[in-house]
């Protein structure tokens, strides 16, 4: 391992040291205005039991978890964001490989995907229970009808910009879609399913809540809409929190796999250049340039009896 200079210590140094500002000043932010909403209910500034206050949600959160209320309504709505999520993965990556193994098909439903993905989820969840009962499978398919076609659009045009120079490569040594899709489309479209089911898992606990609102009897939902129907505001508000929470718990999971994946994506790269292989545009043009005139020369010596 080379040294590092002088220059790239306090690049690094400079580059921590701005990172722990950012950290701080998200917590500064964080407690300022927590600070602000308390001393505004306790002054009377604003109606504390409109707006509540950050220490009454922590006392209905304690006596929530007390009784044990709390945690099965999280686990609900936690359960029902994952199973939707996963369908949505699932069917998404799996809707969009076959888009993009026939182009044709594809030609024929991009105008369908485009007016699904921009119709309001939230005015589909009344006929879904109406169609599919009032059950938790309901709300997974709500879940899943807010990130699905989106999902598929997005993939379906990142299958399509794979590099059309490696693509060419896998034809001109006899490979087929299948060879093009395991060694060239899904490989580098990792980063991009990635940051898809970023994106998604969001939106699918956005589509739950939806869900819940209308037809469930457990679930985070369920808390906001019988508060705001009970006035019970303090429990709107516990219960929006904890979304936050959660929402910023899964998307913190999907970061770490992200960058997994990125460390092993670079060190793979690291590998090859150690090794002192050849760049791939250049074994390209060498598999081009020679393979398509022998395979003349070889042509022509059948057919003129030469062997």
């Amino acid at each position: 391992m080379p040294e590092i200079s002088r220059h790239q210590k306090q690049y690094l140094l400079q580059y921590k040291k701005e990172k722990r500002l950012i950290f701080t000043a998200r917590i500064l932010l964080f407690v300022l205005f927590m600070g602000l909403w308390e001393m505004s209910a306790r002054c009377g500034w604003i109606d504390s039991f409109i707006f509540s206050s950050p220490s009454l949600i922590a006392k209905t959160f304690l006596s929530m978890c007390r009784d044990q209320s709390l945690f099965s309504h999280i686990g609900v709505t936690l359960t029902e964001t994952l199973v939707s999520f996963f369908f949505v993965v699932i069917l998404g990556v799996g809707t969009a490989i076959l888009l993009w193994c026939s182009p044709k098909t594809s030609r024929i439903l991009e105008p369908y995907l485009v007016i699904l993905n921009s119709l309001p989820k939230s005015a589909l969840a009344p006929l879904l229970i109406v169609w599919l009962g009032a059950n938790e499978r309901t709300i997974v398919v709500a879940g899943m009808s807010v990130a699905i076609f989106g999902s598929v659009i997005n993939l379906y045009s990142g299958f399509c910009q794979a590099d059309p120079e490696k693509l060419k490569l896998i034809e001109t040594l006899g490979g087929h879609k299948k060879e093009k899709l395991t060694k060239i489309i899904l490989p580098a479209s990792l980063p991009l399913i990635i940051s898809v089911m970023k994106v998604n898992i969001g939106l699918c606990l956005v589509g739950v809540i939806i869900g819940e609102f209308i037809g469930a009897r457990k679930g985070l939902g369920y808390l906001i809409i019988y508060g705001s129907q009970t006035f019970k505001l303090t429990w709107v508000l516990m219960s929006i929190m904890i979304l936050c929470i959660i929402a910023m718990g899964l998307y913190a999971v999907l970061n770490l796999l992200e960058k997994y994946i990125q460390k092993r994506l670079n060190g793979n790269v690291q590998i090859l250049k150690t090794k002192n292989t050849l760049p791939v545009k250049y074994c390209q043009r060498v598999v081009i340039l020679f393979y398509f005139p022998i395979k003349s020369v070889q042509n022509s010596s059948h057919g003129t009896g030469l062997e």
